[in-house]
């Protein structure tokens, strides 16, 4: 009898260490996934349009990801941004997103210090052989859409926009959407007023309300809250949003550039679960379908929607070789683009000038 238990015993002894062997098994099998946001996931714009992407990526891959996000990490600290990036890799997270083009230089550092985690890094240009990439898209096809709809919908030809700092990423918005308002109209004027913040509201309404008194009736941005939309409706004027539809201003609201950012994040965490990590710089547009314009609220005219249809194919099949293709002259009159050409990836990522039709200047 007492063999007869010893071995009973010895059985369940085995059957549990394999139980836990095979949980073992299982918690490793999971990917931690981690996110750094630069403002709250919910902020109604930037942050939100990635999280809802990560999202995406969740409601496919189920339990084989578990997300770890890290919100209102300000990218010009460089403390807050190194200690989040350690405080995710201690937990555990072997794929690291940083969102705003401010982590660039951490995630540098990072990628360098922990070789064993892979890092992509959102709108900057910094790269490595190993483990980290790049990936924005050409949102600017989505802008020169948008400008199309503004230099239809304005009654005095100057448009509005609040822009967050002069960097080569805001300058091609710009530029895209002015590009996109000259082509349908060739009298309009985009007037720029700088906040040197990407998720501040209340510089964000003040700009805003600036352009307003000076005679705007269409607001833009390149902005992460929607108040500059909200202050286009409090003026009783119009306004192109940016990274999400925005319902809180019926009577100002007229489309947006949007990402869908669930397109890059599902493809790029399948690529870890399947083994096939590789280092890319990764820019789809609206062929692939991570920028796409929002659809076209019942204020738009008839004149600009069908505006809009006309353009969609070329813009959405050549991206933004259709948005940057010559001739473009700059502030000056100077021909930068000839007729014939495209700007290069190269140009549009130095990008440092404004088209002609910008009314704003930029930092020497």
């Amino acid at each position: 009898m007492k063999k007869v238990l010893s071995i009973f015993l010895a059985i369940l002894m085995i059957a549990g260490m394999a139980a836990m062997a095979g949980c073992g098994e299982k918690k490793d099998d999971v990917l931690k996934v981690g996110v750094i946001y630069i403002s709250p996931e919910d902020d109604g714009g930037y942050s939100q349009a990635h999280a809802e992407g990560i999202a995406a990526a969740v409601a496919k891959y189920g339990d084989k990801i578990e997300i770890k996000p890290v919100a209102n990490i300000d990218d010009a600290d460089v403390t807050a941004t190194n200690n989040a990036i350690d405080n995710l890799v201690n937990e555990g997270c072997k794929l690291i997103f940083t969102t705003s083009y401010g982590y660039m230089d951490p995630t540098v550092a990072a990628a360098a210090k922990y070789p064993n985690v892979k890092f992509c890094h959102c709108s900057g240009y910094e790269m490595n052989d190993t483990n980290m990439d790049a990936y924005f898209g050409q949102i600017e096809t989505a802008r020169y859409l948008s400008g199309i709809v503004a230099g239809l919908m304005t009654k005095n030809n100057k448009l509005g926009y609040v822009a967050a700092f002069p960097i080569p990423e805001v300058i091609r918005g710009i530029n895209a959407y002015t590009l996109g308002a000259l082509s349908v109209n060739p009298d309009v004027t985009v007037q720029v007023v700088w906040t040197n913040t990407w998720f501040g509201p209340n510089e964000e309404k003040a700009a805003a309300e600036a352009l307003l008194a000076n005679d705007v009736d269409v607001m833009a941005q390149h902005q992460d809250s929607p108040n500059a939309i909200e202050a286009a409706e409090a003026a009783g004027k119009y306004a192109i949003g940016y990274d999400l539809t925005y319902a809180g201003a019926p009577n100002a609201y007229l489309t947006a550039p949007l990402w869908d950012w669930g397109v890059y994040y599902s493809y790029k965490i399948g690529q870890v679960l399947d083994g096939q990590w590789k280092v890319e710089n990764y820019w789809g547009g609206m062929k692939e379908g991570v920028a796409k314009l929002d659809n076209l609220s019942s204020l738009v005219s008839d004149e600009a929607k069908a505006a809009v249809e006309a353009a969609k194919p070329s813009v959405t099949e050549q991206g933004n070789a259709f948005v940057f293709a010559g001739p473009i002259y700059d502030q000056a009159g100077d021909l930068r683009v000839s007729e014939g050409t495209s700007m290069t990836y190269e140009e549009q990522m130095s990008m440092d000038w404004f088209v002609k039709g910008v009314i704003g200047e930029l930092p020497s």
